[in-house]
């Protein structure tokens, strides 16, 4: 399942990414229009996820969730029957949404990033980010697992 959150719900998109959806975010796309951002959605095949009860009606799939809160809109997201299982190789960039690829543990990283040799991490092969399971992945995981 593709998805595209609208600016309301961009408080998703982390999370999403990490049980493997191909989540686009409005925010980060300048969608503000909600024709611009029904047209992205029927254009790449992605489901609407928003607060909006109009822009829901309007798009071909959406998801209309009803909380504020990040914590009770993923719980929503769980009852409409999206698996919130953190992926065991992730897939997706948290940063752009581009695709992941393995890094090689020889690798040398930014000085952000831990040693490969020691830890599993991905690079985004878009924006060039790295990423491992550390403390936000934990927090992440964490809040999945209380869904």
């Amino acid at each position: 399942m593709q998805l595209l959150l609208d600016v309301m719900c961009g408080g998703l998109v982390a999370y999403l990414r990490i049980c493997n959806y191909d989540t686009a975010d409005a925010g980060d796309r300048g969608l503000e229009a909600d024709d611009d951002l029904l047209a992205v959605a029927r254009d790449e095949g992605r489901t609407v996820v928003t607060r909006d009860v109009e822009l829901a009606g309007r798009a071909d799939e959406a998801i209309l969730l009803e909380s504020r809160e990040v914590d009770a809109q993923l719980a929503e997201l769980d009852a409409a029957g999206l698996d919130l299982s953190p992926a065991a190789e992730p897939a997706f960039c948290g940063r752009c949404n581009g695709p992941l690829a393995d890094v090689d543990p020889a690798t040398t990283t930014p000085a952000y990033a831990p040693d490969p040799s020691g830890v599993e991490m991905w690079v985004c092969r878009d924006c060039g980010q790295y990423f491992w399971r550390g403390s936000h992945w934990d927090r992440v995981v964490a809040t999945l697992s209380e869904i």
